[in-house]
Formats: structure tokens, C-alpha cells, sequence
């Protein structure tokens, strides 16, 4: 395929490969993106709602905090 190429050990065993970006960017991305996905198969989930609701409540707390120290006048 044009702008892939084979790294081979001296057995000629393919041992690594040589992408084109400028061809196979996008391509790459996705593969990457499934690896790591892969990678984080045994981590533990979070619930999103959960997520969600303590990131909004820790904004409101950062909010309050700021308009209390603001100098008026």
C-alpha cells in the first residue's frame, strides 16, 4: 500500500511499521483511539449523572467563593 512501509527483523519477520500521516492521520487516530479504549476495559466506570452533577455543584461552590471576594467600588 502506498505510504505504508514494513520494518523487518533480519529474518524478514515484519517487526514494526512506517505510516504515512499526511495519507492515513485520520486512520491512525481511530486506531489509536480503539487501543486506548482497549486499554481501559478493566477500569472502573463512573457513573455519568453522578459525574456530571458533582462537577455542577463544584462549580457553583467556585462561583459563590468568587463573588465573595470581589471588591466593590
Amino acid at each position: 500500500m502506498k505510504g505504508i512501509s514494513y520494518i523487518t527483523d533480519e529474518k524478514g519477520n515484519k517487526t514494526a511499521v512506517v505510516i504515512d500521516l499526511k495519507n492515513y492521520h485520520e486512520e491512525v487516530e481511530d486506531f489509536l483511539d480503539g487501543l486506548e479504549a482497549q486499554s481501559r476495559l478493566n477500569e472502573p466506570s463512573v457513573d455519568f449523572e453522578k459525574s456530571v452533577n458533582k462537577i455542577l455543584k463544584s462549580k457553583s461552590r467556585r462561583a459563590k467563593v468568587s463573588t465573595k471576594n470581589k471588591k466593590i467600588g
